[in-house]
């Protein structure tokens, strides 16, 4: 059986992403004890990560690299922006607890869109936070195995195309309210889905 529409596929994986020597770094990983579960063709990941899987079958080994502008795009320096601490406020009270350097904070945008953001610094006032991709401006280079290939059941796709509920699968599912099962979310945030900010 290959990797086609409707499939439920796992797959283990490497990501790796270029550093600041233009070396390889390992980014990511799905192990086989963990993998990378979606149903195919539903748009729930990357098109130029279904495109480099379509075909494939259990056993295969498979390394590619998806241009920046196929994955996340360019970084920009406008999505770097500076919010009113009082934003942050819980029972009167700043959230020092969650709103913590280097976090990722779910959050919504004016058309009521989840969108999960960097927490750069916090200062007096203001927190400034980073709202692109942790991955924008990467190349992303996978390397991995096909460990299943089958036809999805209809529950499995009811799951992969019912409206997300969370900022999607790159902050994992915590953020959830509800509605994100494994299958659909790889509870253990998989990064690469269609559904991220």
């Amino acid at each position: 059986m290959i990797i086609e529409d409707k499939k439920f596929v796992a797959v283990s994986y490497d990501l790796f992403v270029r550093n600041d020597d233009d070396k390889l770094e390992l980014w990511e990983q799905a192990p086989a004890s963990a993998p990378l579960r979606f149903t195919f063709g539903l748009g729930m990941m990357l098109e130029k990560f279904e495109e480099n899987l379509h075909g494939l079958k259990e056993g295969d080994i498979f390394d590619f690299t998806i241009d920046k502008k196929d994955a996340y795009g360019d970084y920009e320096d406008g999505r770097v922006v500076e919010l009113d601490k009082n934003i942050f406020m819980v029972d009167g009270k700043f959230d020092d607890e969650y709103i913590k350097e280097g976090n990722i904070v779910p959050m919504m945008d004016v058309d009521g869109n989840r969108i999960n953001g960097i927490v750069l610094k916090i200062g007096k006032d203001k927190v400034k936070m980073d709202f692109n991709h942790p991955l924008a401006g990467e190349d992303l280079n996978f390397r991995g195995k096909v460990l299943e290939v089958r036809d999805a059941t209809e529950e499995e796709i009811a799951v992969a195309t019912k409206p997300h509920k969370c900022g999607g699968c790159g902050g994992g599912c915590g953020d959830c309210e509800g509605g994100c099962g494994e299958d659909s979310c790889n509870e253990g945030g998989c990064g690469h889905c269609q559904h991220d900010a």
